[in-house]
């Protein structure tokens, strides 16, 4: 791999450490680092983010120290004592979290030693969050190790039916909010209370308490497993892995696997899934005619992140009967990351299973797709690829227009949608998802 990614589907440690804080209901970063990091990371987030938004005081509003070359020769500590000052007598917040950038991290500030003076001020935590420790995730693992670590009180007893979620990044999951609402409705269903950080109405106060969870559900084999283990080893919360469920498929064998672990009655969690089956179904069956009539079956080329790549495929195989012909993954490097994840597509019941790349520069996709199928050598009769569907990121727009692909942006970045409560992620998120992936097909009749 060269040493940069030629346009990148994720920010720096630090975009993501302020993505999440600002995720939080009244949490307020403090950005220390130079100035332009923290307005030029919380933007690409408000609007490749599917326009989320700034919070209660994220975009132009957050507080930063704005280092200049003085503070970087002669250190910054002064300032960042000076700007967290300023901002708790400014700002009325339930949490004040700071995270550093590269500047200062290189010249060695103390930043979490500085924010350590502050804690008779209220909940002030701090986090070492430069660029270069990773990306965005790195940035999301960071912050919320750190609050499970310092903030949530330790419990001995637990609620046997309430779990913590985790590996949903606001921000570089588009559709977090949706995703999050639908999880925790499914659970809901069978007796069980989710925690998640950034749901509807969770607070500071809240979030305190997560300590009592009997379990933690990550929905990423990749995001939140560090932060996972810090609940294991710090409030005695064991944890398991499972992939963001879309569709019936994956939303019944996450049903039945929390509600084995959680012994929930299993006559319960099947009768929930027979329920939202009927329901998820006679929603499908309406569009059944025109989706034969039209012939409205695609070859599917999805280009995203771990979190989605594989659990859209999933989907559009063996839930949606398109043909999954290409995944292009964009956030995994280690050759065993990339063995582990491949592994995945084995679980595909479709008689045709996709082509696997990992690649993390957008400008490849093209090559791939050509590569991926055997050219026009002036042939009598040529079998193209096509019709084709491009499930990626706003990046892909002009390469689909240039094949001649259908297209919709589900993964970062998300410049040509505005997501409020939308989500992708269980029986309705399936339902929403076949709305969006046909109304493009139909949409110049």
């Amino acid at each position: 791999m060269s040493d940069f990614i030629e346009r990148s589907k994720f920010t720096c440690a630090l975009g993501g450490a302020i993505t999440t804080i600002t995720a939080i209901n009244r949490a307020v970063p403090i950005v220390h680092a130079s100035g332009g990091c923290a307005g030029m990371l919380a933007g690409t987030y408000n609007m490749a983010g599917g326009y989320k938004g700034s919070g209660y005081c994220g975009g132009n509003m957050i507080p930063t120290s704005n280092v200049s070359e003085k503070n970087i020769v002669f250190g910054g500590d002064s300032r960042l004592e000076e700007q967290i000052e300023n901002t708790i007598n400014i700002i009325n917040a339930d949490l004040y979290f700071v995270v550093s950038g590269c500047q200062v991290e290189i010249i060695g500030d103390n930043v979490i030693g500085v924010a350590n003076q502050f804690s008779d001020r209220g909940d002030v935590l701090a986090a070492n969050t430069p660029g270069f420790i990773g990306n965005t995730f790195k940035g999301y693992e960071v912050v919320l190790s750190t609050i499970a670590e310092k903030l949530i009180n330790k419990v001995e007893t637990k609620d046997a039916k309430t779990v913590n979620i985790l590996g949903v990044v606001p921000g570089h999951d588009v559709f977090f909010r949706g995703n999050l609402t639908e999880i925790k409705r499914l659970l809901a269903l069978i007796g069980i209370k989710a925690n998640t950080f950034f749901g509807n109405g969770e607070t500071v106060e809240m979030i305190r308490n997560y300590g009592d969870a009997a379990l933690t559900i990550v929905l990423s084999d990749n995001y939140g497993v560090d932060t996972a283990k810090v609940f294991e080893e710090v409030h005695g919360i064991p944890y398991i892995t499972t992939d963001l469920p879309i569709g019936p498929t994956d939303s019944e064998n996450f049903l039945r696997r929390v509600g084995e672990l959680l012994k929930v009655e299993k006559a319960l969690t099947e009768a929930v899934i027979a329920a939202e089956k009927v329901i998820y179904y006679s929603f499908i069956e309406r569009i059944l005619d025109i989706y034969s009539d039209l012939d409205l079956q695609r070859y599917a080329i999805i280009s995203a992140d771990s979190n989605y790549a594989f659990p859209l495929t999933r989907f559009i195989a063996d839930d949606f009967g398109w043909i999954p012909h290409l995944v292009v993954i964009n956030d995994l490097f280690e050759d065993e990351e990339q063995k582990k994840y491949l592994d995945k597509f084995e679980q595909i019941e479709s008689e045709t299973k996709p082509k696997v790349i990992f690649e993390a520069h957008t400008g490849q996709l093209k090559k791939h797709i050509q590569d991926s199928w055997r050219r026009n050598s002036n042939d009598k009769y040529y079998d193209g690829l096509n019709p084709t569907y491009i499930i990626g990121s706003s990046l892909e727009v002009t390469l689909a227009q240039k094949l001649g692909a259908a297209f919709l942006s589900v993964a970062f970045p998300v410049t040509n949608r505005v997501v409020l409560a939308k989500g992708y992620a269980g029986f309705n998120g399936a339902t929403s998802l076949v709305e969006d992936l046909l109304s493009v097909l139909v949409a110049g009749r």
